[in-house]
């Protein structure tokens, strides 16, 4: 059961982006399982820009495997701040950002 009071830790990243051969996105959401976080979601961009200021999408006219990716980790602020060193240290290039959430309900059915 998590408290009524959360961090929603959003990581911007491209889809290209590796570690150690994996892409990146997919090994983020495997720490933040390791860590005992309670979730993470991956959501796939159609088009976005970064502080490279190239743009990326998914027309038809452009195609673009590198498209933007948005992780979305939920959890309390402390278990939040214990887990951002890691991504800090291996997010080479991209954005992260903190919000302030309330929790309505976090439940699964057995």
């Amino acid at each position: 059961m998590l408290q009524e009071k959360g961090k929603l830790l959003r990581i911007f990243l491209s889809e290209d982006d590796k570690h150690h051969g994996k892409p990146l996105y997919e090994w983020i959401v495997q720490q933040a399982k390791d860590a005992g976080l309670a979730g993470a979601t991956v959501l796939r961009g159609m088009e976005g820009f970064g502080a490279n200021r190239k743009i990326h999408t998914a027309k038809v006219l452009r195609l673009s495997i590198d498209l933007p990716m948005v992780i979305e980790i939920i959890d309390t602020p402390e278990k939040i701040k214990t887990f951002l060193p890691v991504i800090d240290e291996n997010v080479k290039q991209g954005l992260a950002t903190l919000e302030d959430i309330e929790i309505h309900f976090y439940r699964t059915e057995k």
